[in-house]
């Protein structure tokens, strides 16, 4: 019986297993195809992203594997992201295959358990565990778990077979894509505006299999059915018809079809089975944001879900998963909704894209999209207080007694850390019955602000409790507490308010305390 089985070996399977691999969890990755098929649908990794595997210490790969550039997009109207307050101020241009590979490499090393030919078919669930059926080469069986995650896209078994619901709007576009060859290729890369034409838009560019081109096309208000076949002769009619020619297109390698539908689970649980990426929510690729969003959502219950299933924290915890998650992804629906209208190919459209890309050049405007293209603005509502509260850690230079160090390299591990600056006795006592779950750290800081996308600065507090996904849910503020009026009773101490403040932290994400 595995801790956790997780459905599909995408991005999101993969970083999720990693992730419980790290917290000493037994993971199962069910993978309905019998090999890796090498296409790839999404094609880079945005500044959050490369965050997130920074975090923990393999960031080095992917970028080896990539070509960065300050460059993203609202609907193809250019963001300036280079001086936004990261390590990582960039757009990371990889293919998806590349990612899987390198995740897929990490969590063999991690001793995660990889099972191919393996398509979920059925579940049952009870107050202990998960059943889950499988079909495969030699028949069916069954297999137990504690828990399981459907990370297997937009079409989830694990999802449907839960009973989640799955609302959104249909689809009004249909977009082809084909891995082929061009015997008259055009002379550069034909990307965003240079493509949008009267009866629709093209895309061509390199793609990860040498020798080859990806070709996209795309119409508005001409749906098929999803399940209609993509044949070269569909995807050469479609390219006659928007940029006049089919650039001699021939010996398809990969031919498939995507839309504009926008969906989301109406809840990310139930009971012992979870879901992230594609199968919590798909939308239309504007600005590259799905492979990223997974990632996050992998990275957001993987500490959550080994709490739980260590038995170190309640099985409520995971309640905070659809809590934080849901609003993140539902904003993305919403703003690739408006990438899709503002792509629209009539006069109307152009007017708006006009003014819209006149506004994007102000710099709060430029600032705010910026931060939600990167996903480094994302606030988890955590609760009240200092602003730094439900918003990522940013990485410092840090002073710690084993000499300079970064945060993100606290967090290589995935454990949380509470990161102090003063070296107060209080907090190191108030962390007693969480030391075997959380490190304390107690490091200089040179720096009286933190800077954040979007907010600016905010004051540096004295101490932080950092989540194993990065994010701060406890701040100390810096100023003594305020007199109290004549004659009033005697306030509280302010570290005695914030010791308490912090171990309420404690309980609430990572469970109650426990005895030497």
């Amino acid at each position: 019986m595995a801790d956790v089985i997780i459905a599909g070996s995408g991005p999101t399977g993969l970083m999720l297993a990693c992730e419980l691999r790290l917290a000493g969890l037994d993971v199962l990755v069910l993978e309905r195809l019998a090999e890796r098929g090498g296409e790839s649908r999404a094609g880079g990794l945005h500044a959050r992203s490369v965050e997130l595997l920074d975090q923990r210490g393999i960031a080095d790969r992917f970028l080896a594997a990539g070509r960065t550039g300050p460059h993203a997009h609202f609907s193809f109207i250019p963001l300036g992201i280079g001086d936004l307050p990261t390590r990582h101020p960039y757009a990371l241009a990889i293919h998806q295959s590349r990612v899987e590979h390198l995740l897929e490499e990490r969590a063999l090393e991690l001793g995660v358990r990889l099972r191919r030919s393996a398509e979920v078919t059925g579940l049952r669930q009870d107050e202990t565990g998960v059943e889950v059926e499988i079909a495969g080469s030699g028949g069916t069986e069954w297999l137990r778990a504690g828990h399981l995650v459907g990370c297997d896209g937009g079409r989830s078994a694990v999802r449907k077979l839960a009973g989640i619901g799955y609302p959104g709007t249909p689809a009004t576009v249909t977009a082809l894509l084909g891995d082929v060859k061009l015997t008259d290729p055009p002379p550069g890369i034909v990307f965003g505006t240079e493509g949008r034409r009267e009866h629709g838009s093209f895309m061509i560019f390199d793609s990860d299999r040498p020798g080859t081109h990806r070709v996209i096309t795309m119409e508005f208000d001409k749906v098929t059915s999803r399940d209609a076949p993509v044949t070269l002769e569909t995807l050469r009619e479609a390219c006659l018809r928007i940029a006049g020619t089919d650039f001699g297109m021939h010996s398809p390698h990969w031919l498939s079809s995507f839309s504009d539908a926008a969906r989301q689970a109406d809840r990310y649980r139930e009971g012992r089975v979870l879901l992230a990426g594609d199968a919590a929510h798909i939308h239309f690729p504007s600005s590259g944001q799905g492979m990223n969003l997974g990632l996050q959502d992998a990275v957001n219950l993987g500490w959550k879900l080994a709490a739980v299933a260590r038995g170190q924290a309640p099985g409520e915890l995971l309640d905070s998963y659809h809590a934080e998650r849901h609003p993140a992804a539902e904003r993305m629906l919403v703003s690739t909704r408006a990438q899709t209208a503002l792509w629209r190919p009539d006069a109307q459209t152009d007017a708006l894209r006009e003014v819209f890309g006149a506004l994007v050049g102000l710099e709060d405007a430029n600032r705010y999209l910026g931060g939600a293209c990167t996903q480094l603005d994302v606030h988890y509502p955590v609760g009240e207080g200092h602003p730094a509260l439900g918003r990522r850690m940013p990485d410092l230079d840090i002073t710690s007694p084993s000499g300079r160090t970064r945060v993100f390299e606290l967090l290589h591990t995935a454990r949380p850390v509470l990161l102090d600056f003063t070296g107060r006795a209080g907090l190191r006592a108030a962390l007693d019955g969480w030391t075997d779950r959380v490190d304390l750290v107690e490091a200089e800081h040179r720096g009286e602000h933190w800077t954040y996308p979007v907010i600016g600065d905010v004051p540096a507090p004295t101490a932080v409790l950092i989540r194993p996904d990065g994010h701060v849910v406890w701040a100390a503020d810096k100023g003594p507490a305020a007199p109290a009026a004549p004659g009033a009773p005697a306030a509280p101490a302010a570290t005695d308010t914030a010791d308490a403040a912090l171990r309420s932290a404690l309980t609430r994400w990572f469970g109650p305390a426990r005895s030497r």
